[in-house]
């Protein structure tokens, strides 16, 4: 019943990739709080910490266009389970680790694995559906991993109490079944499989192939902007904001991070819909007004009430323009493309990694309100290619000249 609501008559593969990925989320939210409070226990200062999270974000950014190639040349169904089944590996390896230099290692490799599969989930989700359910499909994957973060850390927070290695182990037996999932019920797939014929090298869809359209470049922008804002400044200087300067608690940080998922995953799915019926871009431009009202209200705010208001806002926006940058990539190619897909992960890692830095950079030598100030100022970017943003979607009214790699829109 549940599956027929929401999924309706969009494929079976997106409905198993979409169960699979909300059990790797949920894990993942398991470990979340763990990972700097396990590090500490090796005795080492807030740097190294932060050290191990970088570090597995850098490898699946220099391993994005790697496992893009191993998606073309294995399929999808190969590289996601064994993906996840390394990430699992190396998590009992975490939980078994004696040292530091162990931990960081180990953490780091696992970055490869989950590289492998989110290229391999993103190219399953953009082949598997049309024009007019893609952005829904989006909207759906992520709502998975958006309720398994929210569900994921208070059950890590337990686990935590028990045993600091715990949630580790925990981890791998989410990355195992979502493994398993995706194994057993993606083995028969026509979609995946129709590309094991004679014509395969014809069907790939290359990087210099996308290149070509200003829409894909536009794209991998917006996700390097998207990521930045949405998820690398939530992750480093807003909890800090919120104690130090609104002189509030941590739970308030807590409060706020929730509302913010709350708020973008009861829109998501109707946003999704909105972008299939009138397109990307008429998505992205609303979605992309919405994030810089809520950025520059952070910047503006001086009463904890005010930050949750700008936490809801920024979902709000969040839940527009989550799907734009990956339907635009799906709009674009035809056949495979995993390094199409992994050149796009990689600008999204990117912004996750280079975000942080700049932000926190600009909070140390100036002021925390001045790197929202200057966040919104990257984000402005972000809104004016949403203005220029060629409609890529084949609206009712008939295809758009988007299509074409000139980049003339209708």
């Amino acid at each position: 019943m549940i599956r027929q609501r929401l999924f309706g008559d969009l494929p079976r593969e997106v409905f198993i990739v979409t169960v699979a990925a909300f059990s790797v989320a949920v894990g993942f939210g398991v470990l979340l709080p763990a990972i700097p409070i396990f590090a500490r226990t090796f005795g080492v200062n807030n740097a190294a910490i932060g050290l191990i999270v970088s570090m597995f974000a850098f490898t699946r950014f220099a391993s994005g266009l790697i496992s893009g190639k191993f998606v073309e040349r294995f399929g999808e169904r190969r590289v996601f389970t064994t993906g996840v089944m390394m990430v699992a590996f190396f998590s009992v390896l975490v939980g078994l680790a004696t040292s530091y230099h162990q931990l960081l290692f180990f953490r780091a490799a696992g970055g490869l694995g989950s590289s492998m599969f989110s290229v391999a989930a993103t190219s399953v989700i953009l082949r598997s559906v049309s024009d007019e359910q893609r952005a829904r499909a989006q909207s759906l994957y992520n709502g998975s991993f958006l309720l398994g973060g929210i569900a994921g850390p208070a059950i890590g927070g337990l686990l935590s109490l028990i045993s600091l290695r715990a949630p580790f182990f925990t981890y791998a037996i989410s990355l195992f079944i979502a493994g398993v999932i995706a194994h057993v019920f993606l083995k028969n797939s026509e979609v995946l499989n129709k590309a094991k014929n004679s014509h395969e090298k014809d069907e790939t869809f290359t990087v210099k192939m996308a290149w070509k359209f200003p829409a894909y470049r536009m794209a991998l922008a917006m996700a390097f902007i998207f990521a930045w804002v949405l998820f690398g400044l939530r992750a480093s200087i807003l909890p800090i904001f919120v104690v130090e300067n609104l002189h509030s608690t941590t739970a308030m940080v807590g409060y706020g991070l929730t509302l913010s998922a709350l708020v973008q995953g009861s829109i998501l799915l109707r946003a999704g819909r909105l972008s299939d019926e009138r397109g990307r871009r008429y998505v992205s431009r609303i979605g992309s007004s919405i994030v810089l009202i809520g950025v520059l209200l952070l910047a503006v705010t001086n009463h904890p009430w005010i930050y949750l208001l700008a936490m809801a806002v920024l979902g709000l926006g969040g839940a527009f323009l989550s799907t734009v940058p990956a339907s635009v990539v799906g709009d674009i190619m035809t056949g495979k493309g995993g390094q199409v897909i992994g050149l796009f992960q990689m600008a999204s890692d990117a912004g996750m990694i280079v975000g942080p830095l700049v932000v926190g950079y600009i909070s140390d030598i100036i002021s925390i309100r001045a790197a929202f100030l200057a966040t919104a100022v990257v984000f402005l970017i972000a809104l004016v290619i949403s203005f220029r943003l060629p409609e890529t979607r084949n609206i009712e009214e008939g295809p758009t000249q988007s299509a074409d790699p000139s980049g003339v829109s209708s």
